[in-house]
């Protein structure tokens, strides 16, 4: 079996919390500082650009919510790192890639090896009540990233004072990723491209996801995602526990609703909205696998003619149809000699304020359940 990954939990003010996920997991944390720098070390990034960037990024995050920089302070101090480091694991998609344009190296060149290596692809879906065996909602998620940060992800508790309490996925030092909260919403994420990325300044994404999981209200998470500016695109997709869900395929500028059907979303690596396609060109074919891992698992959920439950949705993600370049993807060697894997698959019931977790789930079948109020427990190995 390979080790779950470790859960913290906490509470009090936003430095606090903070300085609680900091000593709690310090050598993960560690971790994720180094391999962040590391990405920006591989494309030379000099110190004094470096420090310029995430200058930048801080003044960005203190602008948009101050308590975000207290927490991520907090984690700095403990776990004994500057806070540059810290910014760093939470403005990393577009720290990278502004270095790469610093370096010379324009995002949206035809180079599918860097495209490669950049894109944490993922292959998201959600069961609407309609389908659902227990007439609620379920949304899970295949995170593929590099198989390095499966010794870097945590599961995150945030007790919260000002609003609902979260759950959340996440890598060490960051602040959110893909979660529930107290209010019954989930959100989960996909990498998207687009001919208008980096052409504005923009929220880190990993904050409008955190954002977006404090709201007490789906209308509000949905509006936190669709109006905050974004320097790159993303795919999110959310659900509230009642029976509504909705993917919004963002542009820095814009967002595309994409509506349930036949009671389910399913959601990869390219656009799929006609208006988007007709206003933006989409320029992330370097993951073509997208557009069969999102028929497969829209496949797999449509033809049993029954209910659908947890169980039904980790057997959609699990699919190996085409493997290595498949919805569960094993560690494999891209086109710049990185590893790739599906590293974590994460699946939600929100209605029962659960949340699933297997580690690199192409070789591994086991979960731990997490929740918003007890202690994680091991489940039964997935069929």
């Amino acid at each position: 079996m390979i080790a779950p990954f470790p859960f913290v939990s906490v509470s009090g003010s936003p430095y606090e919390r903070g300085r609680q996920h900091g000593a709690a997991v310090t050598d993960r944390v560690h971790r994720s500082a180094r391999f962040y720098a590391g990405q920006l070390d591989r494309l030379g990034s000099k110190p004094g650009e470096r420090e310029a960037l995430i200058a930048e990024f801080s003044r960005g995050i203190a602008a948009f919510d101050e308590a975000y920089l207290e927490e991520m302070r907090g984690i700095a101090d403990g776990a004994g790192l500057d806070l540059s480091a810290i910014i760093m694991i939470n403005a990393r998609t577009e720290i990278v890639a502004k270095a790469r344009l610093l370096a010379s190296r324009p995002i949206d060149e035809d180079d599918e090896e860097e495209e490669e290596k950049m894109a944490d692809g993922c292959t998201g879906a959600i069961i609407l009540p309609e389908r659902s065996w227990s007439g609620g909602i379920i949304q899970g998620q295949n995170w593929d990233w590099q198989p390095e940060c499966a010794e870097t992800a945590i599961v995150l508790r945030v007790h919260r004072q000002d609003g609902p309490d979260l759950l959340t996925f996440v890598e060490a030092g960051g602040l959110g990723r893909h979660g529930m909260n107290e209010a019954g919403i989930c959100v989960t994420g996909n990498y998207l491209r687009s001919d208008r990325d980096y052409r504005q300044e923009g929220v880190p994404l990993a904050l409008v996801r955190r954002k977006a999981l404090e709201q007490e209200h789906l209308a509000l998470a949905m509006k936190v995602v669709a109006t905050t500016p974004k320097a790159c695109s993303t795919n999110m997709m959310l659900s509230q526990d009642r029976g509504f869900a909705i993917d919004l395929e963002c542009a820095p500028d814009e967002a595309f609703p994409v509506y349930p059907e036949d009671g389910l979303i399913v959601h990869a690596n390219h656009w799929i909205s006609p208006v988007a396609l007709a206003k933006l060109r989409d320029t992330g074919f370097g993951s073509p696998d997208s557009h069969y891992r999102d028929w497969r698992v829209r496949r797999l959920l449509t033809e049993p003619q029954r209910f659908l439950t947890r169980e039904d949705l980790k057997a959609a993600l699990f699919d190996d149809f085409l493997s290595p370049y498949a919805v569960c993807r094993p560690p494999r060697a891209g086109a710049t000699g990185d590893l790739t894997a599906s590293v974590a698959m994460i699946v939600m019931e929100p209605g029962l304020g659960i949340m699933e977790v297997a580690p690199l789930p192409a070789l591994n079948r086991h979960f731990t359940r997490y929740s918003l109020s007890g202690d994680p427990v091991a489940v039964a190995a997935a069929a």
